[in-house]
Parts: structure tokens; sequence; C-alpha cells
């Protein structure tokens, strides 16, 4: 259960949705549509990151690459990880079509980031939108993103809250893979980070013609300079 959101998002059916894992699991499920997702970059990167000056990002899960063109407009060297070659060609083809300059500034990699690892100390912002991952997985992927941050630089994790599990909205009915800004503290190192931002901030999200109240984990720490 990765990638984007609504307006960039998961599209969870009712009842207990299936959670692609391998990346034949994810190219058959991009293979299966033209689009997956609405083509716009996710809410709260844009909340989060709108006016910072623009540096080198990485977005993990980067699916069909709304966020990684939205950054790249802004100025942004994206390195967009994802699982899937289906997602990255359709995500290289929409760069393309904002222009050569955008498109330049991104750099796409496939990789299935539970066993890959970015490079240390090279990126001013880490975007990791919707990954939802057992808990060690989880644990490790964090680990391996916060060493990613740049002293000065700013590690986004959003992911759906544990909460829309209990207010039953429509979403993989396995509690170890949601999670809350404690668990992502627990896993950065223990020294060296202030958080930002620790929310379950609220939206709405249409499923199967039935409109949900939701909540979204939105947690962003500064590596300290």
């Amino acid at each position: 259960m990765a990638h984007e959101h609504t307006g960039h998002g998961h599209g969870h059916g009712t009842g207990a949705p299936s959670v692609p894992v391998t990346e034949q699991d994810w190219d058959e499920r991009y293979a299966a549509a033209p689009a997956m997702w609405s083509g716009n970059p996710n809410r709260h990167l844009v909340a989060e990151a709108e006016g910072a000056v623009a540096g080198r990002a990485l977005d993990v899960g980067s699916g069909e690459g709304a966020d990684a063109v939205w950054l790249a407009e802004r100025g942004w060297r994206v390195t967009a990880v994802d699982i899937s070659n289906v997602a990255l060609e359709r995500a290289a083809a929409r760069a393309a079509e904002h222009g050569a300059e955008v498109a330049g500034r991104i750099t796409w990699r496939q990789a299935d980031i539970t066993a890959w690892s970015p490079r240390a100390d090279a990126f001013d912002l880490v975007s990791a939108q919707y990954m939802h991952l057992p808990p060690e997985a989880r644990s490790r992927l964090v680990a391996g993103l916060a060493a990613a941050v740049v002293p000065g630089g700013e590690l986004l994790i959003v992911a759906h809250h544990p909460r829309d599990l209990a207010d039953g909205v429509p979403r993989p009915p396995i509690e170890e893979m949601f999670y809350t800004g404690d668990e992502l503290v627990a896993a950065l190192p223990e020294n060296g980070w202030t958080v930002l931002v620790d929310e379950a901030r609220r939206g709405e999200q249409t499923l199967d013609g039935v409109t949900y109240t939701t909540r979204d984990l939105v947690f962003r720490a500064r590596r300290d300079a």
C-alpha cells in the first residue's frame, strides 16, 4: 500500500481492498487503467512545501509523477523513486508535457523502497506519501530516509491515520500498517531532529460513491543544522 492519495491518492474500494506488494503487482495495477491517480500533487505536500527554497528533493513512491512535477516546476531537482516501471514511464511522459526544463530537473529511478537505501546527506527535502508498510520495514525505511536528509533539511511523511480504521473508512484492515507520529519519532535517530508538524489532518474522500471524513497523518521534521 503506497503511492498517492485522492487528488493524488489511493483508490481503495469497499470491503477489504487488496494491497499490491511486488513490482509485478504494481505494474499490473497501473497497466489496468490509463491513469490511476488524479494528476494533482498531494495537498499536504503543497501545504508544507509551498514557498520553500528549492533544492534537492527525494520523492519516495512517486507514482504517476504529480508530486515530482510540482516540485520541479518550482525549481527543485527531484529524484523520483517508484517500484513500478509502468508508473515511471507514465510519469516521465507527464513531465515531458510540462516542458524540457521541468522534465530535465527530474531523475526517475525504479527501486523497491523496502530493499533500497537512498544516498546519505543528499537531499534538502525527502517526501514519502502514503508509505504503508509493516512496522519493521517501516522503521528501516524511515531511518534510511532520515539519513538521506542534509543538516537543515526536512523529512515529510504523510499517511492514512489509524483513526480511519476506527471511523469506518474503507482501508485494508491491517492495523499494523497504519501509524502515528510517535512511531515515526521512534524510528528517527535519537538526537538531531526537531518535529515541526505532527497532525491528524482532516479531509474528505469519496470511495465508491460514498464520501467519508478522513484523517491523514502529516509529519514534518527538520534535521538540526
